[in-house]
């Protein structure tokens, strides 16, 4: 058994898309309409064949408080590896994302969070040797 999908909740489906593929370098796997909606998800450009990011909409009434107490509290709704942390939150900083956590060392990884201009926190991590 391994995880097929799993889910983000966003606020724009188009804004999400760009964010995810333009920014975070992830490629569109499903774009499938669904009224005023869409199937719409995207895997690591490193691992096409792995498991599909869902931007879901946040249509639901129960999202908005949920990803709202969660932003405000710091809390990352996902957390996605990167090789290289410092390199990571240069590339994104330079193209204009905002990180609510600088780079820094948590036990045995590195993490940074960001926002993903959706409503959501995402967090780096960048795994270290104490943690391979």
């Amino acid at each position: 058994m391994r995880i097929y999908v799993t889910n983000v909740f966003v606020d724009d489906q188009d804004k999400a898309e760009k964010f995810y593929t333009d920014l975070l370098g992830f490629k569109v796997k499903n774009n499938i309409p669904l009224g005023e909606n869409r199937w719409l998800t995207v895997v690591s450009s490193e691992d096409p064949e792995g498991t599909e990011l869902l931007l879901e909409p946040s249509d639901h009434p129960a999202v908005n408080p949920y990803k709202e107490a969660l932003f405000s509290d710091g809390i990352p709704a996902h957390s996605f590896q990167v090789q290289d942390l410092d390199a990571e939150r240069k590339r994104l900083g330079d193209l204009g994302v905002k990180f609510t956590v600088e780079p820094m060392d948590a036990g045995p990884v590195r993490m940074a969070v960001l926002d993903d201009t959706c409503g959501n926190l995402i967090q780096l991590i960048q795994m270290t040797n104490a943690a391979q």
